[in-house]
C-alpha cells in the first residue's frame, strides 16, 4: 500500500494565495493519507474535497479556530522574507495568544475567512475503529494537539495507524511525545503500526523521544523549495517492508512525503 503525509498549510501559501497542494495529494493516489493543517471553512473544506476526490473515509479533528487570508500578492516567493520574524500573511491564530502589532495591522487590510484548522486522516482501507486522543496545548503554543488512532484491515490483517502533528521542540514537544509513548504502549503490541505526520522534529531527536521505531522513508521535507531537513516522518513497528518512496514539492511549505510498503510474515 501507499501511505503519505502532507502538511497542507490550509491550502494557501504564506501570502494567502491558493496552492496546488490538494491536486498533488490526489495525483499521488495514496491508500492512507495524513494531513496536518487541514482547513475547513465556508470558502473551502479541504477534508471534504479530499474525501470525495480520493473516495476515502476518515476523520478530522479541529485543533484551532483561525482565519485564512485570500491574498493578491504577485511576488514569486512562497511567503514574505521576514515571515519568521513578523509572522506570515496567510494564517492568523488568535484563539489562545494575541497577534503581534504587525499582524493586527495586516489583518485589518486582509480578505479573511474564519474556519477550523486541524489534523485529518483518510484511507481507502476498511476501517475497524477511529478515535481521537487529546495531547492538550503547551503554554507557548497557539493551537492544541491531538492524535488520530485508526485500526484498519489490510488484506485481512489488522494494522494500526496513528496520525500526529507535533509541537515544535522550542515549545516543549518532548512533553507531548511522552504522552504519545504512553498511548502507543496501550495498543496491541502484536499489531503492526505506522506513526506518521509532521513531527516538527529531526529523526535523531525522535530516536530519543520515540525509541524503537524504524523510518519507512528518508527524504528531506522542509522547507519545500530547498529542503535541508526531514521533519515529516512515516515510522513503523512490525514486519513492514519498504518498497520505495520519497518527497515531492507540491505547493505547501513542507514536501509531500510518501512510502510504498507491504507486510511480511
Amino acid at each position: 500500500m501507499r501511505v503519505a503525509t502532507f502538511n497542507l498549510h490550509a491550502g494557501v501559501d504564506g501570502w494567502g494565495r491558493p496552492t496546488g497542494a490538494l491536486d498533488a495529494a490526489v495525483a499521488l493516489a495514496p491508500d492512507i493519507l495524513i494531513c496536518p493543517e487541514t482547513w475547513r471553512g465556508p470558502r473551502g473544506d479541504l477534508f471534504e474535497e479530499l474525501s470525495q476526490r480520493l473516495s476515502m473515509t476518515g476523520t478530522f479533528v479541529p485543533l484551532a479556530m483561525a482565519e485564512r487570508a485570500h491574498g493578491r500578492h504577485l511576488g514569486t516567493s512562497w511567503q514574505p522574507w521576514r515571515a519568521h520574524l513578523t509572522g506570515e500573511h496567510g494564517l492568523y491564530f488568535s484563539e489562545h495568544r494575541a497577534l503581534t502589532v504587525s499582524q493586527r495591522t495586516r489583518r485589518e487590510r486582509a480578505d479573511l475567512e474564519s474556519g477550523e484548522w486541524g489534523l485529518s486522516f483518510l484511507t481507502r482501507l476498511p476501517v475497524e475503529s477511529l478515535r481521537v486522543e487529546s495531547l492538550g496545548r503547551l503554554p507557548r503554543e497557539k493551537v492544541r494537539r491531538a492524535l488520530i488512532v485508526a485500526t484498519l484491515s489490510l488484506e485481512g490483517r489488522r494494522v494500526n495507524v496513528v496520525a500526529i502533528h507535533g509541537a515544535h521542540i522550542s515549545h516543549g514537544s518532548f512533553r507531548q511525545y511522552r504522552r504519545v509513548r504512553e498511548l502507543v504502549a496501550g495498543l496491541d503490541a502484536h499489531v503492526p503500526i505506522i506513526l506518521g505526520g509532521d513531527f516538527n522534529s529531526w529523526r535523531p531527536l525522535l530516536r530519543v523521544f520515540l525509541p524503537g521505531w524504524s523510518s519507512l522513508v528518508r527524504a528531506r521535507t522542509w522547507p519545500a523549495r530547498h529542503p535541508h531537513s526531514q521533519i515529516d516522518h512515516l515510522l513503523g513497528r512490525g514486519p513492514w517492508r519498504a518498497r520505495g518512496g520519497g518527497a515531492i514539492d507540491a505547493g505547501s511549505d513542507h514536501r509531500l512525503l510518501y512510502a510504498d510498503v507491504d507486510l511480511g510474515d
